[in-house]
């Protein structure tokens, strides 16, 4: 007589044969990451500082065998690109470069489309950005501490700009008042180059700005720079002192990019992918490249990016109380 398997025992054998045969599929998945497309959202408009150095970590990114296609989604403080960064698979095929304004707007902004520290999951700080404390040529201040000075003879006189309440600039400036112990008149702007506009034409007194876009106007006399953010002086203003240099020791008016990608992703691409954006950072045309534009490169692990995201965000919610700025 023919015994036949019981239904439980066939059940139970496909399970198993199929539980055994998906390990390693699902193995070599990972291990063959990526095997299509990787979507690299800039949170910014196309031409920008943000946009021009998204776009070199980008190719530096296709090392890892796939093609990685640059989108720019601007707007709202970059929180609609790195929105649609939350709403993407958690597979690493969707990574956002963000700005300054990643760390500050979970303080100005009352309510997110996302838990930036939840939602999100940091890959590279890629780089700093330099900025220089710039006046326009009408201020009779020479170096930062007769700017300082100037300010302290006329409380609540002086002005500066910035690219809209709540931004990076806007905070370096309030972050500086302190610092200082002066107080000035805050600007704000659509944008940093319509503040960089009135402070060419005398209408705005001063502003931070960085580097790249400043370096123009200060060689031609437009603007006076004053003192530059960072540990060192800048190749392109190599005449102009550092903070510390200038009296400021401990004031930080760095601003940053990096990368992030969503929460839930294998950390082993996780891993893969801040390996291969710190390779990129560390290429010696791309950094002679990058500090030619007064860009820093820095490159991390995701656990460095993490650690110092948290200190950011601290950092910007003491700066926003401090200005009294109500979380809109």
């Amino acid at each position: 007589m023919i015994q036949h398997p019981s239904r439980r025992t066939v059940v139970s054998a496909l399970l198993s044969a199929t539980a055994t045969a998906a390990l390693p599929i699902k193995v070599r998945a990972q291990e063959a990451y990526p095997t299509r497309p990787i979507n690299f959202i800039v949170a910014s408009v196309a031409g920008g500082i943000l946009d021009t150095i998204g776009r070199i970590v980008a190719r530096g990114l296709e090392k890892m065998g796939q093609p990685v296609v640059v989108e720019n989604i601007a707007g709202a403080g970059s929180t609609l690109g790195t929105a649609a960064a939350v709403r993407a698979k958690a597979d690493g095929y969707t990574v956002c470069m963000v700005a300054t304004s990643h760390a500050i707007n979970p303080s100005v902004y009352a309510k997110l489309p996302y838990d930036t520290k939840r939602d999100l999951q940091p890959i590279s700080h890629a780089v700093n950005l330099i900025n220089v404390l710039g006046v326009g040529a009408s201020v009779p201040a020479k170096t930062l501490q007769e700017f300082i000075d100037l300010a302290k003879k006329k409380p609540g006189e002086l002005t500066f700009g910035s690219a809209g309440n709540g931004q990076s600039n806007h905070l370096s400036g309030e972050l500086f008042s302190t610092a200082a112990g002066i107080r000035m008149i805050h600007v704000p702007y659509k944008g940093s180059a319509a503040a960089l506009v009135d402070v060419i034409g005398g209408n705005v007194n001063s502003m931070f700005v960085d580097v790249l876009s400043a370096v123009p106007y200060i060689e031609s006399g437009k603007m006076r720079a004053l003192a530059v953010s960072g540990n060192a002086r800048q190749p392109a203003l190599p005449n102009v002192p550092t903070f510390a240099e200038a009296g400021l020791p401990n004031f930080n008016a760095n601003s940053w990019l990096g990368i992030v990608t969503k929460a839930g992703t294998p950390p082993e691409i996780v891993a893969k992918l801040g390996a291969a954006a710190a390779a990129v950072m560390q290429d010696p045309a791309v950094r002679a490249r990058l500090i030619a534009m007064g860009v820093q490169p820095v490159g991390s692990t995701p656990e460095e990016f993490t650690k110092f995201l948290d200190a950011e965000i601290d950092r910007y919610a003491a700066a926003v109380k401090a200005a009294g700025i109500t979380p809109q």
